[in-house]
Formats: C-alpha cells, sequence, structure tokens
C-alpha cells in the first residue's frame, strides 16, 4: 500500500479526470481503491466476485475494456496468481492510452500462496523482459523504473515496475517513485543501464549472513 500511495503521488500530481482499473481488486489483505486520488474513477476488476470488485472477468486473459481508453492499470500481489501473465500483459497495453501507466507490484520472493495457485516470482530484470515481449506484440511500451523493495514487517520483497503504453510519451510522466526513496535494491530508470543499489544477495540470505557471521561470546 506504501508503495501505491507513492505511485500515485508521483505521477497523479495534475488533478485531471481519468479512469484506473485495478487488476486483482478482491479486497482479500486491503486495496487500492482507498489510495487512488479523488478525481480518478476507480474500477476493480478480478477473476472471481468478491468485495472490492466491481467487474468479474469472464475471461482471465481478456479485459472488457476499449483499446485506449484507460489512463492507468494497477496490479499489486496478484501477477504471481496469473498462469499467462505475459498475456495478461498485452491487455494491460491494448487498453492504456498513450499516455497511460500500468503499475505492476508483484512478489520476488516469499512462500508459496495458492490464490487459486502461486506460480511466478519477479526478479530485476522482469520489467524489461516485459517491455521486449510488448514489442514482439507490436506495442511501443517501456519501462519508465523499476526496484526490488525490502521487507516491512513481513517475508515479502516486492518487485515493483511503472510502465508508459507509448515510449515517445515518457515525458509526460518526469517524476520517478526512486527519486524519493533512499532503501531499495536493484533499481532500474528509463534512459540508463546502470543497475541502482545493486545487490545479487536477497535479503533473505543476507540476513542469514550475518546471522552466521556475527561473533559468539566465548562462553557460548
Amino acid at each position: 500500500m506504501k508503495n501505491a500511495k507513492l505511485f500515485f503521488s508521483t505521477y497523479f500530481r495534475v488533478e485531471q479526470p481519468c479512469v484506473v482499473i485495478d487488476i486483482g481488486s478482491q479486497d482479500v489483505n486491503g486495496t487500492m481503491r482507498n489510495v487512488v486520488p479523488a478525481h480518478c474513477r476507480y474500477i476493480g476488476v478480478d477473476f472471481s466476485a468478491g468485495a472490492g470488485v466491481d467487474v468479474v472477468l469472464q475471461d482471465p486473459y481478456r479485459l472488457p475494456f476499449a483499446d485506449g481508453s484507460v489512463d492507468a492499470v494497477v496490479s499489486s500481489s496478484c501477477f504471481e496468481h496469473v498462469e499467462f501473465f505475459w498475456l495478461m500483459f498485452i491487455e494491460v497495453m491494448r487498453v492504456l492510452k498513450p499516455h497511460g501507466l500500468f503499475y505492476l507490484n508483484a512478489p520476488s520472493n516469499g512462500d508459496y500462496h495458492r490464490y487459486p495457485v502461486d506460480c511466478w516470482r519477479f526478479y530485476p530484470d522482469a520489467g524489461s523482459a516485459l517491455v521486449h515481449w510488448g514489442q514482439r506484440n507490436g506495442f511501443k511500451s517501456t519501462l519508465l523504473e523499476s526496484f526490488i523493495d525490502y521487507q516491512k514487517r513481513d517475508i515479502w520483497n516486492d518487485f515493483v515496475a511503472v510502465f508508459v503504453r507509448e515510449e515517445s510519451c515518457a515525458s509526460a510522466h518526469p517524476g520517478r517513485m526512486l527519486d524519493q526513496l533512499d532503501h531499495y535494491m536493484n533499481g532500474k530508470l528509463h534512459g540508463g543501464r546502470a543497475i541502482l543499489r545493486p545487490q545479487a544477495v536477497s535479503e533473505d540470505r543476507a540476513l542469514l549472513r550475518a546471522l552466521v557471521d556475527e561473533p559468539r561470546p566465548a562462553n557460548s
């Protein structure tokens, strides 16, 4: 939720009417409906009915919205449960306006949790790979930024990425979440090739190494 709030405060500073689609909107552990700016129309979609769901998808890989009709699509803790998430990525690109944004938050590690299945984890190059997949399917999308977040009182390190439908519209979004963060790993920024704050070792493994290497009292 913290990252979702930062996404909206970074990319939606101008109060213009907009449409935001939330994929995987069922309110299980909270809903992004509560952090979407008041001037935006929020539509929650999911694969099954439930709290927070406005539209139930008849086809899990078909969004019932017209081409180029949506200002932003957001999804948090959902794509790991989508068997063919790359197909949904193409659907997201299809419904977005040229300047439209896709905010993706998915686990980079964490426990096996079936809801109803648990298929994927997302690593630092996942955003760039999705861009390449979009380009192979005729879209000129690009990655504006991505990073791996550190754990916050739980076991999850989230992969966070922001895409724009048309790379030519990247300049319409000058702000970046990473400009406001000082604690992240393996970040990427549009126009740059370097990995920011690179870290090959996972946070869990780094903590384990620290425990193993910690000096023990002589009488232990």
